[in-house]
């Protein structure tokens, strides 16, 4: 099952049947299906407010929030597009600060599918056209736009006349579409990835971007190059630090800001590089004051969050849930420096350091054994899980998995409440533990809709 989504609503579930039926052909890569969409839907790409396009392998999503947040914190009305969507598919597509509603999205799918169905569009083509006509037609200050996969040949990248650019972390991902053989592009994966993500660049655009490894930085630095555009790189142009508060300077000056309100020290640099993209565009001005503000309180759901108490975290009492989709090398990386360094993580410490329990589930296309020897180190208990409705890695091998990487406690149970009562067994009782359920966004929707604490 893909991720299309269900709905309580008879006409949106008519059009996600529809989504459902559609895929990517085999081997066809461009933007000439979504140009032709696009003429057959009249052009609403141009007819958007202006946009601010973020592509990245990590990040871009939490860089989107940040954005949304600086923004609405000026008092602007801004439409975003992101994906995927955690429990609703109205979550990819919020008009005017607020998720879309059923008759108006059933409205929209109807439209472009009866439009474009025959030029045999992917279910990405179809949501974007859709997110491009509601934003075409909705009054609003600016678009945050979330890049789906890769940047160049992304269904977003019709975008013409952005505001700015942005890319945030880079690593490897979607391995079979990214770094399919192409003549006249780079040969080195990392290098492959910036090559694709900086195919968002316009002229016209400033190309703000967090700072790289020189074989993805020389890609980048091309791209500014050949479209004729500032480069406002990490470490050149601007720069953030963060302690007990966030320190920002580039050309413009320096802010002091509280630290984020999203956890981990990435996502210091990804509200860095939102506010460096704010700070070099000249489209829609935003204060110092609304900059602080929208730091502070950002939110994405499903990335490094902590569950409010509900009923996940009342199975059997004592359980401190924290919910993460990344599932790949780099975002593991980034949940073991968050929950072993993040001083308002709280997690267990023993004498051979930080220690959680760890509920992994992810999809068979994930690297799942690197996934697991980069956690390996603050694991203390891993229980696997399948991904409801997707092809997934089985509970059983991650398990051996587990035990390869060396976490001395593994098991593999068919969900996660059968995973959190396993996690009980032999524990004192009201003795608190840190659980963290990993490695896919699609099961965190579902933790999400289990545990009653939906994306609004």
């Amino acid at each position: 099952m893909a991720d299309f989504g269900t709905s309580d609503h008879p006409a949106v579930r008519q059009q996600l049947d529809r989504l459902a039926k559609l895929s990517l052909p085999q081997g066809r890569f461009g933007l000439d299906t979504m140009r032709a969409m696009m003429a057959r839907l009249d052009n609403p790409h141009r007819n958007l407010p202006p946009v601010f396009h973020v592509a990245g392998t990590n990040g871009k999503g939490s860089t989107c929030a940040f954005l949304r947040a600086m923004l609405e914190a000026d008092g602007r009305r801004v439409h975003v597009t992101s994906s995927p969507h955690l429990v609703r598919y109205n979550e990819r597509i919020r008009i005017a600060g607020t998720l879309i509603e059923d008759d108006y999205l059933a409205e929209l799918l109807a439209e472009v599918l009866d439009a474009c169905e025959d030029l045999g569009p992917s279910f990405f083509e179809v949501t974007i056209a859709a997110s491009f006509l509601a934003f075409s037609r909705n009054a609003a200050d600016a678009c945050v736009i979330e890049v789906g996969l890769g940047g160049r040949f992304d269904a977003t990248n019709v975008i013409e006349e952005p505001a700015v650019c942005g890319i945030a972390a880079l690593g490897i991902d979607h391995e079979q579409f990214l770094l399919a053989p192409e003549e006249g592009a780079p040969d080195i994966p990392i290098a492959r990835i910036a090559f694709e993500k900086a195919g968002i660049a316009k002229a016209g655009a400033a190309l703000v971007t967090q700072s790289y490894a020189a074989e993805a930085a020389l890609e980048i630095e091309k791209a500014a190059t050949k479209h004729g555009v500032p480069l406002v790189m990490r470490g050149n142009a601007w720069n953030i630090t963060a302690t007990d508060r966030l320190r920002y300077s580039d050309d413009f000056g320096d802010l002091d800001l509280p630290l984020p309100s999203l956890f981990g020290a990435h996502q210091a640099e990804n509200a860095g590089l939102a506010i460096a993209m704010l700070r070099h565009q000249r489209q829609v001005p935003v204060s110092e004051g609304a900059i602080k503000t929208g730091a502070s309180k950002a939110q994405w759901p499903a990335r490094m969050q902590r569950l409010k108490d509900g009923r996940l975290n009342d199975i059997d009492h004592c359980f401190d849930i924290w919910v993460d989709g990344g599932h790949n090398a780099n975002a593991a990386e980034a949940i073991r420096e968050t929950l072993s360094k993040d001083p308002r993580a709280v997690i267990n410490f023993t004498e051979n350091g930080p220690k959680i329990n760890v509920i992994l589930g992810m999809l068979s296309n994930k690297n799942a054994q690197q996934f697991i020897q980069t956690i390996a180190p603050i694991t203390d208990v891993l229980v696997g899980v399948p991904v409801p409705g997707h092809d997934c890695h089985g509970p059983g091998a991650l398990r051996a998995m587990a035990k390869a990487a060396g976490i001395a406690r593994h098991g593999a149970a068919d969900d996660v409440e059968s995973a959190l009562h396993m996690l009980n067994r032999g524990r004192p009782n009201d003795e608190w533990q840190p659980v963290a359920i990993l490695g896919s966004l699609y099961l965190a929707g579902e933790v999400l809709k289990l545990h009653g604490e939906l994306p609004d």
